[in-house]
């Protein structure tokens, strides 16, 4: 699986308004909302605030990747966001995330979308990407260095 196959430039947030999970998580389903990615916004929020109870999506490392299913979408949808500044999102090692990439995959998926979240998580474990994300001018050239960077990869 590459990286352009789940995510596409135009799903790139290159400044995250929110400033903690909670609204972050809204900034994010909203983005879908407004992109017709989605029909049901309230139920995708309602999903994804549920699975973080479960435990934080913040996996540590600036990162965190909320996921959920849903009834909405017959393919996997991915959306990447940056906040420059870092917000609180609760996570493992308790520092500020950066880099948010949230993953949905339909309900009917068994296994497709496991590899996405291992592909994305794999992809931010580099410092240099993180580093260059950080400095990025606009989503364009986030864009262009995660798909250089998954380029590494076989």
């Amino acid at each position: 699986m590459k990286l352009n196959e789940i995510l596409k430039e135009d799903f790139i947030i290159a400044d995250l308004a929110g400033k903690n999970k909670e609204s972050v998580v809204h900034e994010l389903v909203d983005f879908l909302f407004k992109k017709n990615a989605i029909q049901n916004k309230e139920a995708l929020f309602t999903e994804l605030m549920e699975r973080e109870k479960l435990g934080s999506t913040g996996i540590g490392e600036n990162v965190a990747i909320p996921h959920a299913k849903s009834e909405d979408i017959d393919h996997i949808l991915t959306l990447f966001g940056r906040s420059v500044e870092g917000l609180d999102f609760e996570s493992l090692d308790k520092k500020p995330v950066h880099f948010v990439c949230l993953v949905i995959a339909p309900v009917t998926s068994t296994g497709h979308h496991l590899k996405a979240l291992a592909k994305i998580s794999r992809l931010l474990k580099s410092q240099n990407l993180r580093e260059g994300i950080l400095k990025a001018q606009n989503r364009q050239q986030i864009y262009s260095i995660l798909l250089e960077e998954d380029s590494k990869f076989i």
